[in-house]
Parts: structure tokens; sequence; C-alpha cells
């Protein structure tokens, strides 16, 4: 089996796909629309996206894709603690506080904003397609004195010396990412990161009157269904126009939630299940992972 994810390889997302995958194939993408792209065109079996940051919130372009471009069921999801370095080509380590440009994604340059004010204040940031691509970069011009911020994975890939670790905003950091699939495919649940199922739905409400949300939200109140996220979206057809994805904490069943979904439909809402799966919790240590 084959498992697309955003590359190159040593990405936050690598670490995904070799915790819940480690026996497959995995085959690196540059970008999240191409690994879309790998799964609609049957190059891969699965695909593993990040989807969302306990910082920075949703990542916009996997939502966007999955709402706008695509139609791929989420068949597993998986949420992993993010450990943020600042590493450099192992000649510049002594005087890594000289460095003149810092590489990394923009949600990593935007959790570690503490430690560039302090450490290496003035010198300028520029975004990568992701934290790995960073660490490459900074590996393939040794002459640039330049750093990266990626994890210890993309140190060891790479070659790079980490002058710092550890040096992430907050400690609790924590990056979910779902697993797509147009295939029937079951991720294995008999493992000690299983932590549950969940249902995911979109929401479109009829016209923007009173009390609608209050409704849609009722639906699932008094059956008794957990939500565990309410996030709006734009509908990119004009503003104001929103539609809401809504995390249930259960398994799709045969009464309580095609029952909202009806509910639902009857109040003139427009209703989209994207997936009901398992999901997971990586409570490895970084090091242990390298290990697997």
């Amino acid at each position: 089996m084959k498992i697309g994810f955003l590359g190159p390889k040593a990405t936050f997302t690598d670490i995904a796909v070799r915790s819940l995958f480690p026996k497959e194939t995995a085959v690196p993408y540059p970008t999240i629309p191409a690994c879309f792209d790998a799964m609609i065109g049957n190059e891969i079996d699965l695909a593993v996206v990040p989807l969302e940051n306990a910082l920075e919130g949703s990542v916009n372009i996997t939502l966007d894709y999955l709402i706008h471009e695509v139609d791929l069921p989420i068949v597993g999801e998986l949420t992993a603690p993010i450990r943020q370095h600042f590493m450099v080509h192992p000649g510049n380590l002594e005087d890594w506080a000289e460095t003149d440009v810092v590489y990394s994604h923009s949600h990593a340059i935007a959790q570690c904003h503490k430690f560039l004010h302090k450490e290496l204040k003035g010198i300028p940031c520029e975004s990568t397609t992701s934290t790995a691509a960073a660490a490459q970069y900074v590996k393939d011009h040794p002459g640039e004195k330049a750093g990266a911020i990626a994890n210890e994975l993309a140190a060891q890939v790479y070659g790079l010396a980490i002058a710092k670790e550890d040096i992430h905003d907050f400690d609790f950091n924590h990056t979910k990412f779902i697993v797509l699939s147009n295939k029937k495919i079951t991720i294995e649940e008999d493992r000690e990161e299983f932590s549950g199922h969940k249902t995911t739905v979109m929401v479109t409400l009829p016209a923007d009157r009173a009390g609608a949300l209050h409704q849609v939200l009722s639906a699932f109140a008094w059956r008794k269904l957990n939500l565990t996220k309410i996030e709006s979206r734009p509908m990119k057809t004009g503003l104001g126009n929103y539609f809401f994805i809504i995390d249930i904490d259960m398994k799709q069943d045969d009464v309580l939630i095609p029952g909202a979904v009806a509910e639902l439909e009857a109040l003139g809402c427009s209703v989209k299940i994207f997936g009901s799966y398992p999901y997971f919790h990586l409570h490895k240590k970084e090091n242990k992972v390298l290990q697997d």
C-alpha cells in the first residue's frame, strides 16, 4: 500500500505516517494539493495531510480542497506532539547566533516567535512549503549562514546540527493530521494510540436568519451527541456566507446521527458527511518515533 504525504522526507507529516503505517511505502509530495491530485489520480492508496495545529489553527488549504475541490472521505485521524528545533549546517554550529536568514514553514515560524524575537531579533524569516524543505535547503547551501526550524528527524535525515532544542513558544503544541482515501480501507485500531471514533459533517444553513445555528446545534444536543469541534468557513460566494464543519464524538450509527441529519435537512440545511473514522493520539516522544 502506498501512502502519500506532504514532503519532502522528515516532515511532521512523515512522522505521522511512520507512526500509523510503519510497514507501508511512503511517497512524499511537495505540496498539499499535490497529495490530493495523487489520490485522485490513483497514484497512492492513502493521503496524509495536516488539518489543524493547536497554536495556529486550521490548515486552510487542506479544508478548502476538501470542501471545494475534491470528494475524498476521511478514513482516519492522528494527533501528534510537535517539537520544533533550530538547526544549522554543522560547519555553522559554533556561530549559529550569527545566522543571516531562517527558513521554515509559516506555521512553524509563528510557533517560535518568542525564540526568534529573543535570540535572532531582526533576522529575516523565509517561508517554505514544509519544515523539512527548510532543512533540506540549509543542507544544500552550506555556504550560507542559514538556519532552519524543523524536527529532530529532519536534522537526522539532512545531516544538520541542532543548535537549540524545543524552541516553540508553548509546550502543548500538537498537530492534527487526517488520512484520506477513495478506497475502502480500514486502519488497524488495535494499537495504543487508538482513542475512539468521530464523524465529521459539513452543514450549510438555508438562510441568514435569527436562531438558525441554534436550531442546528439543538438537533445534536437533544440526542446527546457530543460535539468536539465547530468551525465556520467562508462559502466563497460573498461576505457573510458561511458553512460549518462539525465533529461528532462517535462512530456513525443507524439512529442518532442519521436522525440528526434528517432533522437538519428538514430545516432546509444542506448536510455532507466527510467521514466516520478512528482517531489516534501519538503519545510517544519524538526520539522513540525516530527509532521505529
